[in-house]
Order: structure tokens, then sequence, then C-alpha cells
């Protein structure tokens, strides 16, 4: 079973509190079937008999709003006197369907190590403060997991959300199959599966879904979600690594997803023999996103790919706040430059042309630009004709060479990593300069080469992860380069940084 997957502590025996009356608390974002969950939780204690009761508290307005459900439910037997919400050390079972959820719920005392099975996802939802802080913002994932182990008589994490996508259902299914495969509770699987088929609704996908996560829970098996991160990934980073995913199928197919997930997994590994752990993987993290980002390259396909899908045709009716009946027409200005046209051809070819003058003189006509209406069936058919081509960009020459750059881009992060882990991690953040289309990415690509050039020398040096990091920033000042120009004069005495003057 994969670290990753599952983390678990102490057993599963079940605790009761005073008078037999079993506590619960569930804390869910708005949209993740709190309600729901705890609707299956009453229903299936009433079955069999139990007195059960459940209250709500919504929060106020924070990544969609939380809430807190409480439920206490009892055996068949006298009506026990029941509460309204939780009290510090007398919770028996924690329910969080994200992480830091299960956080806030072990700052206020309802998590305890004597008494409370706490059963998490380990997928984040960043909150509003760490998405508007000028630089990173996030919390740290590691502590709150650290915390959980230590403040838990059980803990069972595990990125429930990728488990929930997976069988193409909700969250609350798979807590519900954990909370099943923990044992915390006196009820059979057939008793949770009851529940789910008397609610009507959802409730193939809601059972395969459940089924995913009991069997994680209880250590049966973890299954190889389509779409989710690779076993390896920690959980600081399954959620970036989640995104990533739905990014490249969409850029372009499972299999392109699949070569994203064996590279991060493949930093991933290496992270974990550096001691990532102590830095919140942030190598990894980093790695999952920008990874995510340069796989995911802006072409002609892509662009011919976003023109065409009925989502933008509706928001640009909106944005002219078109009224109904009224035509909306759009048209395109295509300008492609003669290298991008290089780029759609296979690789060996796309060389040869891309170096022939009297091939670049007669692209002219081509590359000289052209309107195209886009809402008319010729201009339409055209684009939608360069989007199929999505399926052929692995034999391109554009692909040979991004996957080429990307190689040597993790390479030389894994590597730099191995002296100075500080550094590693910005090297991954030089993503950001590889951005765009046409100049915008020349332009970003040309910077990007110029910084790695001095990357040796900055290796060297104690301060070379704030050097790399200096660089980086000037890189994006300006679309000139007269900043990173500047920034790399102060290295100047090192031959690195000449021939990287001189590439900007």
């Amino acid at each position: 079973m994969s670290e990753s997957s599952l983390q678990g502590s102490g057993t599963g025996a079940l605790h009761r509190g005073e008078g037999l009356v079993l506590r619960i608390s569930i804390h869910a974002l708005g949209g993740q079937g709190g309600g729901v969950l705890a609707d299956w939780i009453v229903e299936m204690a009433e079955n069999a008999g139990w007195t059960a009761q459940a209250t709500s508290v919504p929060g106020v307005a924070q990544r969609t709003g939380a809430t807190v459900y409480y439920l206490e439910i009892a055996p068949p037997g006298p009506a026990p006197v029941m509460a309204l919400m939780p009290s510090p050390g007398d919770v028996d079972v924690v329910l969080a369907a994200e992480l830091m959820e299960a956080g806030r719920a072990i700052a206020r005392g309802l998590v305890t190590p004597g008494r409370t099975t706490l059963i998490a996802s380990s997928h984040r939802v960043f909150a509003i403060a760490e998405k508007s802080a000028p630089g990173d913002g996030r919390l740290s994932a590691a502590r709150v997991i650290e915390a959980a182990e230590r403040s838990s008589k059980r803990l069972v994490l595990a990125d429930l959300a990728a488990l929930a996508d997976a069988e193409r259902s909700v969250i609350s299914a798979t807590l519900f199959g954990a909370l099943a495969g923990s044992g915390a509770l006196p009820f059979d699987r057939m008793a949770f599966e009851g529940a789910i088929r008397r609610g009507g609704k959802g409730v193939e996908r809601s059972l395969a879904a459940f089924a995913a996560a009991c069997n994680v829970a209880s250590g049966i098996d973890v299954p190889d979600t389509a779409g989710a991160p690779g076993a390896h990934v920690p959980p600081p980073a399954q959620s970036l690594a989640r995104l990533g995913d739905e990014r490249l199928r969409d850029h372009s197919d499972a299999t392109y997803a699949r070569l994203y997930r064996e590279r991060l997994d493949a930093v991933a590994r290496a992270d974990s023999e550096l001691g990532g752990a102590a830095e919140d993987f942030a190598l990894t993290a980093a790695a999952a996103r920008h990874l995510a980002l340069w796989m995911a390259y802006e072409d002609v396909v892509r662009v011919a790919d976003l023109k065409t899908r009925a989502g933008r045709f509706d928001r640009i009716a909106a944005e002219a706040r078109a009224r109904d009946g009224q035509v909306v027409q759009v048209s395109e200005y295509l300008s492609p430059r003669f290298d991008e046209l290089c780029d759609l051809l296979p690789a060996g070819l796309g060389r040869r042309v891309r170096g022939s003058a009297r091939a670049r003189r007669w692209a002219g006509a081509l590359t000289g630009g052209r309107t195209v209406t886009t809402t008319r069936l010729p201009g339409f058919l055209l684009m939608w004709g360069l989007a199929r081509l999505r399926r052929w960009r692995p034999r391109t020459l554009r692909y040979a060479e991004e996957q080429a750059r990307i190689t040597a881009w993790l390479e030389s992060a894994v590597n730099a990593a191995r002296t100075d882990y500080a550094l590693g991690v910005e090297v991954l953040r030089l993503q950001r300069l590889v951005k765009g289309y046409s100049d915008t990415h020349a332009r970003g690509l040309a910077k990007f080469a110029a910084i790695m050039g001095v990357l040796p020398g900055l290796a060297a040096r104690s301060d070379g992860a704030e050097r790399l990091r200096a660089l980086a920033a000037a890189a994006l000042a300006d679309e000139e380069g007269a900043a990173l120009r500047a920034e790399l004069e102060r290295l100047a005495a090192e031959p690195a940084a000449v021939r990287a003057l001189a590439e900007v």
C-alpha cells in the first residue's frame, strides 16, 4: 500500500462516549456534499434502529463556505440527551473533506489521541488568504499531517477527491467509504451501501466511489485510478498533480497525462531521497505545477482548439451583451510565424525546412496574416481541422524540441537540489518565463536559456538560490530584457554570465 495513498496510525477500536452515544463531526466546503454525507449516516443509523440527531452550522464565505455538521447516534434503548455542537475532547469520529479543514478541527480540540478517528482527504482547496498573498502564501500541508498523526487515535488520510473524480462521483461518497473501511462505526459494509441505495440519486457512481475509498481505508487495495497522481506523489503536491493531470488530458490525451505523472513520480522519489519532508516537499510541489504548465505548451493546434470551443462563443456573446436572436460574428486574425509552421511538420523534415532560406521566402504568403471568421462554416472548419491535429502532435518538431527542453530542465533542477535544495526549487520555478505563444514564447525562452547558462556558477555559491530568484524576477520585469541584462552584468566576471548577456 502506498504511503501517499493512505497513512494510518493506531487501531480501529471503537470508543463510545458516556451513555453509549457516538459523536461524529463532519467538516466540508460548499458543494462537497457534507449534507448528503450526514444524511447517509443518519439514514444508516435509523435503519438499524438507532437514535440519530444531526445539526449543521454554516461558516462564513471562505473557499465557497465551510460548514460543520455534527451528529450523535445511540443504539436502541432509553433515549439519550444529545448535544447540538461538538465539544473539545468529546468526538469519536472527525471527517474532513479537505486537508486544512482537518487542521481546523485539530486546532479546535475536536481530535484527541485517546479517542478520535480522523478521516481526511489529503487534497487542498486554497483559501482566499493563501491565493491573494504576494508570494507563496500556501499553508504547510506537512505540518497539518504531522499534527493529525500526533493528535488522533487513528488517522485515515488519502486523496479522496482523486478517488471520487476517477468514478465521476463526489467526495461525500468517498468519505462515506473511508468511514466504512475505517471500522470506526459498528455497522457492516452492507448497511453503508444500503443507505446510499435508499438515497436514490447517483447510486451507481456513488457506490463505485464508496467501494474505492472503503478498500483503501481497510487496506484491501489502493486502486490505480485513471487521472490520479502517481503513487509516489506526497500529499502536499497531490492536489496540484491532479490539476496537472486534468490540464494535460485536456491539452492532448491520457497518454500525455501519463508521461506527466511518470516525470512527476521521478521528481518525487528524488525529493524523498533528499529529505524533502523537512521542506514540505517543495521540490515536488513546484514540479507538479510548473511541469504541467510547460507540458501544456501553446502551439497552433492548441490555439485553434481553444478558439473553436462552444464555451468561448457563449462567453463572447455574453461580453458583447447580445440579446436573444442577435447574431455575433467572431473574426480571428491569424499571423503564424514561419517557425510555427515548421513546428507542425515531422521533426526531421521540420528541421530541414526551417533551415532553408528558400522555404522561408515561399512561406511568406502563409505567414503574412489573414482574417478568419470562425462563426461562419469555412472559417470554423479551418480552425476545427487544425485543432484535430492534436493526435499528430507527438510526431511534430515542436513536440520533440519541447520534450527535450523539459527533460534537461528537470534533470538540472534535481541535480541542483542535491547540493542546494532551495536552488533546485528555483530552477523549477524558472518555467514562469517559458509561456505564451509566438513572439512572447520566443522572448521568454531566450531569457530562460540565458539564466540556465549561468546555473553552474550559481550552484557553487552559497547564495545561489537567492541570485537565481533575482534573475527570474528581472526577466519578468520587462519584455525587452533590460532588467535581466543589468542583473547578469553583476555576474559578468563569470564567463558563463558573459555568454548569457549575448543571448538576451
